[in-house]
């Protein structure tokens, strides 16, 4: 009986680390894929205001209607995530 409480123990002794080492890669994964969202968060804003400064520019130069404008600037906002008035 002995001999089988040991074998009992190393076997509970292997599944616990087992599942440790998973628990480490799922967070390491984890982790990982919100850096890689946070670049093209990044990208994508800047995108977006590169947009917007060129939207702007046509404005001014009088090559877009005032109309055109604030519905362009509209949905840029909007996937900025910033209220417009």
């Amino acid at each position: 009986m002995a001999k089988r409480s040991r074998e009992s123990f190393g076997k509970r002794a292997r599944e616990k680390a087992r599942l440790e080492k998973q628990a480490e890669k799922r967070e390491k994964r984890q982790s990982s894929s919100s850096d890689d969202d946070e670049k093209v968060t990044k990208a994508k804003e800047t995108a977006l205001m590169e947009e917007f400064a060129t939207l702007s520019a046509r404005f001014e130069a009088e090559q877009i209607s005032p109309d055109e404008f604030s519905e362009q600037r509209q949905r840029i906002f909007e996937e900025l995530g910033l209220e417009t008035e």
